[in-house]
């Protein structure tokens, strides 16, 4: 009961009932908790039940993680609207993917283990389900920072916030031997050209999907997990230390500027 007290007051927003938060947040808690132990377990996996599996939780991590995110913007914005931005999202970032995979633009020089199944044309399905968790909570960091949905700042900050995460996960991924770089690269293995080209392709995912105005505090809450969880995950399991302190840095960034202005006002508050 505690932890879903500490859940409702991160998201409260004025003028929500306790009823309607109840109603908002009983299965996303849930979920959200199951996610957690699933990224928690997931260095132990392979150890105990073999490499296919390890796999398997990997899939079944995005899975839950996309889920939540869907469930959180069916309630803010509708089943209609949640399910278009979804199909466009997975659309364009598969097209994306696939597109760089065979020209080597714009991420640079790249291709997927068979790793990950199912695929078509080289790119597998989980992939742009991975771009789905994550776009939308990156959104929300854009939304509170620009006090917008729309607009230049919206999108170049939505863009930055998303390609900070891929500080983590690139290494992580080539770690784990899904997909593999053609060359060596300057940061950590991974060339400089695949973050100007998830920049590139974040802010056109942006501009051409126009979502709509998202639940910024469970969104955010998404984005601060994910970043204490990969910070952890990385120095603890993984032994990739400068990748870790690297998206620890530029993710903390943005939790940082998205949560100040909320500190500001209890810190004025309780001044009073």
């Amino acid at each position: 009961m505690r932890l879903k007290t500490v859940f409702q007051n991160i998201i409260h927003e004025r003028g929500r009932s306790l009823p309607a938060m109840e109603k908002l947040w009983g299965w996303p808690v849930l979920f959200i908790a199951l996610w957690m132990l699933v990224l928690l377990y997931m260095p132990f996996i392979e150890q105990t039940w073999g490499r296919k599996a390890f796999f398997a939780s990997i899939s079944l991590s995005v899975l839950i993680q996309s889920g939540i995110v869907l469930f959180l913007m069916t309630r803010a914005i509708g089943i209609r609207r949640t399910a278009i931005t979804a199909a466009k999202i997975v659309l364009l970032t598969w097209g994306i993917e696939a597109i760089g995979t065979f020209t080597k633009l714009p991420f640079g020089s790249y291709s997927y283990t068979d790793r990950l199944q199912p695929q078509l044309m080289g790119v597998p399905m989980l992939i742009p389900l991975a771009w789905l968790m994550m776009l939308p909570p990156a959104w929300a960091v854009g939304q509170r920072l620009s006090g917008s949905r729309s607009g230049m700042v919206f999108v170049i900050s939505s863009a930055l916030a998303f390609t900070a995460w891929d500080l983590f996960l690139d290494p992580q991924m080539v770690k784990w031997d899904l997909w593999i770089w053609e060359g060596p690269g300057e940061y950590f293995g991974i060339p400089w050209i695949n973050f100007a080209g998830w920049i590139l392709a974040s802010v056109l995912i942006t501009i051409l999907v126009r979502p709509a105005k998202l639940p910024e505090r469970p969104l955010l809450l998404i984005y601060t997990l994910t970043w204490i969880m990969e910070t952890a995950g990385l120095i603890i399991f993984w032994d990739l230390y400068g990748p870790a302190l690297c998206g620890f840095a530029a993710m903390g960034i943005f939790v940082l500027l998205a949560y100040y202005p909320k500190l500001r006002e209890r810190g004025i508050r309780l001044k009073t």
